[in-house]
């Protein structure tokens, strides 16, 4: 209740509000609205899960009766979505949530464990300063709003895929793959002006990140709060060396990327 309460406050209570209808924003942003989607119905599934593992429920009914948790909180943003008029309801939001929930769920029903983790990061960009009412006008709406700032990743867990469990491997290496947008001044075109003045024209680029990870879940603790901290802060990709092409061909280096 709270962080639907946030999110209203943050995001819908500064436009207008119409009759329930549905639209199709498969082409906005870049597909990065539809990634973060599976990405938090991901995590809100795992999370879940974990609540009730730690309320003493057995393995098959903690992912059973968490795992779909984030499909249904997530169906709540849309009816939000669907109430405004500067929006509606998605049904590529909705498959992008069911896509989330059914990575949790496949690899816990098959591996009893998360090999692949779906992971979040940001850096302040140059663009909010152009459309502070489309990407934020503090740093928690940009976190939020300035897509062209948010990476999604798909860190995989290189020992317990590739390798045997006597590997002396550590068991908390990952290797990420990230995607990201850049260039977005709206979500399907760049605006011109705002409010009377120019808007600089951005190439509206796709992003596509290499970047090694730590599993913070694996990493061996003895403490039990300490051990929940670090599962609850799995969320975020950690800054790491990482290479970058993006659609127009250009390859990056970076010594640290967030």
């Amino acid at each position: 209740a709270g962080t639907m309460s946030g999110l209203y406050f943050l995001w819908y209570a500064g436009y207008e509000q119409s009759s329930f209808h549905f639209h199709n924003d498969n082409a906005d942003w870049l597909q990065m609205d539809k990634i973060g989607h599976s990405m938090s119905a991901y995590q809100l599934g795992l999370l879940s899960y974990e609540a009730f593992r730690l309320a003493g429920w057995d393995e098959k009914h903690s992912m059973l009766y968490g795992g779909p948790f984030g499909f249904l909180y997530l169906t709540t943003v849309e009816i939000f979505d669907g109430f405004s008029s500067g929006w509606g309801f998605s049904w590529g939001d909705m498959i992008a949530n069911a896509l989330g929930t059914g990575l949790f769920m496949g690899q816990q029903g098959l591996w009893h464990e998360q090999r692949i983790s779906m992971k979040y990061s940001f850096h302040p960009t140059q663009y909010p300063q152009y459309r502070p009412d489309l990407l934020g006008s503090n740093f928690i709406e940009q976190m939020l709003k300035d897509y062209n700032g948010q990476t999604i990743w798909l860190s995989f867990n290189i020992k317990s895929l590739f390798l045997n469990d006597d590997s002396r491997f550590p068991a908390w290496l990952n290797i990420a793959l990230g995607y990201s947008g850049d260039g977005m001044t709206g979500s399907f075109y760049n605006a011109t002006s705002y409010n009377g003045q120019e808007i600089p024209q951005f190439n509206r680029t796709r992003q596509f990140i290499l970047s090694p990870d730590i599993d913070l879940s694996r990493i061996p603790v003895n403490n039990k709060f300490l051990k929940s901290a670090l599962k609850l802060a799995n969320v975020i990709k950690l800054p790491m060396p990482a290479l970058m092409l993006d659609s127009e061909g250009r390859f990056s280096a970076y010594w640290i990327y967030f």
